[in-house]
């Protein structure tokens, strides 16, 4: 059992254990030291300052480089004929230069990237619906082609193909115009 007395005893023994107030904290030649070794300290901080804003500097410059136009450009519109005069001519009724032109437009999606960075998903839906139907005239045209089929229908499903190629091209370029402008 604890006493008064024996709390009071450790009490005391604490207290006697106390370093004199009087007692200096540390000696001249230990000030001297801390005082020498202070400037060192601030400057040891002042370059890391000077590096952390060269570093946050170069970080703004990157972001900016990126966001206003450092990075891949969006290809530009099909390519299109230009008559000697300097004129676009009328779209080819037929024959030679309107599978030329189909060539052409069939190119330019082959050189756009196969999904873009950020995707809408009614242009996304419109785009994958135009390639599902291409997709599907393709399979039809060279089911048609190892058959013995009239020539007007292979002309007919040629022509809805070329159609749906011009709205697969119409759509993609909008869609790089409306990414470009973010």
């Amino acid at each position: 059992m604890h006493t008064d007395l024996e709390h009071e005893q450790a009490v005391a023994r604490l207290l006697r254990e106390l370093p004199d107030p009087a007692a200096q904290p540390y000696g001249w030649q230990e000030f001297r030291r801390r005082a020498a070794a202070a400037p060192a300290a601030a400057a040891r901080m002042g370059r890391l300052r000077a590096l952390a804003v060269a570093i946050v500097v170069a970080l703004a410059i990157g972001a900016a480089v990126i966001r206003l136009g450092g990075g891949p450009r969006p290809p530009g519109p099909p390519p299109r004929p230009v008559t000697a005069a300097g004129e676009t001519p009328p779209p080819p009724a037929g024959g030679e230069p309107a599978e030329r032109s189909q060539v052409e437009a069939e190119r330019w999606l082959a050189s756009l990237p196969r999904e873009p960075t950020v995707v809408r998903v009614g242009t996304r839906a419109a785009v994958e619906t135009l390639e599902d139907h291409i997709a599907e005239v393709d399979d039809l045209l060279s089911s048609e082609r190892a058959g013995h089929t009239p020539a007007a229908r292979v002309r007919a499903l040629r022509q809805e193909r070329a159609q749906l190629v011009s709205s697969l091209v119409q759509v993609r370029y909008a869609e790089t115009l409306a990414d470009a402008s973010r």
